[in-house]
């Protein structure tokens, strides 16, 4: 079974943001919209499990995306990385996407 991979990197940014949040305990809901022009949308954040949700955990994280999110996101790694220098983002790595491309390093 495919699923949702977070690399050490991006782990540790989540659970740091948990614990300043106050929100440690609670799943990080990852979605995924594909726009009209075919390329996809990301977004994140900590939410309560809903009875529908499919769950994941990577790297001591636990995740949770929707059924219809999980299709779109089946096999995807999230990282954290430095865009530029001084500027890190998180970024979704996703053979799903028509936009992926697969990363050299």
């Amino acid at each position: 079974m495919n699923m949702i991979k977070l690399t050490p990197a991006a782990a540790k940014i989540i659970k740091h943001s948990a614990k300043e949040g106050n929100l440690d305990g609670l799943p990080l809901r990852l979605a995924c919209t594909k726009m009209q022009n075919g390329s996809y949308h990301y977004g994140m954040g900590f939410d309560d499990v809903k009875s529908d949700d499919i769950t994941h955990t990577s790297e001591g994280v636990d995740l949770i995306v929707s059924v219809t999110a999980n299709e779109f996101m089946n096999g995807m790694t999230i990282d954290y990385v430095e865009i530029e220098e001084g500027k890190e983002q998180f970024i979704f790595m996703n053979p799903n996407d028509p936009d992926y491309v697969k990363p050299t390093e």
